[in-house]
């Protein structure tokens, strides 16, 4: 045998091995297949009031986005696994963010708890103090106050096609695997909404 036809046999060969010994529970996303079980429950939910919403054929691992905390301190989407999320980008300047934030608001507060979180970031890049105060004047009381002023996470989305503007959401399992995608604002407190989030809770 030739030695090239040999390394090709062996190529060929580790290709079959991997095929048929790799995990049989992870999906071709790189996420478990509960993830693609879940965005399959989720997909006829989207409608109504949540017919915005983008349900991934093929859900992949989330974006290892990082942002702070109101304290200053450092967190990542990592830090959220084992429960879901529903993470919305937004900021001061966006109409549609101001629209829509009061039902994320009661979202949370009706939702949110150890299996879920609304976890809204704050994009502003200068004025800072400006935040604090728009959550003020809309009445915001349940969302937990994450930013990111170096506008990073809204470019890292950006460049994957989910933020061509703002708010942007994405759902995200308890996996760490992003479900399904929302480009402008929805009606979070709506019925079709609550079913969908309960959805993603459950998976």
């Amino acid at each position: 045998m030739a030695p090239a036809v040999g390394v090709v046999l062996g190529i060929a060969a580790l290709a079959f091995l991997y095929a048929t010994l790799k995990p049989p529970d992870k999906a071709a996303g790189n996420c478990p297949a509960a993830s693609g079980a879940l965005a399959a429950r989720l997909a006829p939910l989207a409608r109504g009031d949540a017919a915005a919403v983008a349900v991934a054929s093929d859900p992949r691992a989330a974006m290892p986005l990082a942002f702070e905390r109101a304290d200053g301190s450092k967190t990542t989407l990592a830090d959220f696994r084992g429960r879901a999320v529903l993470l919305n980008v937004w900021a001061t300047w966006c109409v549609p963010c101001r629209a829509e934030m009061p039902a994320l608001d009661r979202l949370q507060a009706e939702k949110g708890g150890k299996d879920f979180e609304v976890v809204a970031v704050n994009v502003d890049t200068a004025r800072l103090e400006r935040r604090g105060a728009f959550l003020d004047g809309i009445g915001v009381k349940a969302l937990a106050r994450y930013a990111d002023p170096s506008g990073d996470a809204f470019e890292t989305l950006r460049k994957d096609g989910k933020a061509l503007g703002l708010p942007v959401s994405l759902l995200i399992d308890k996996d760490g695997c992003e479900v399904a995608a929302v480009a402008g604002a929805l009606k979070w407190d709506s019925a079709d909404a609550a079913a969908l989030i309960g959805a993603l809770k459950g998976g």
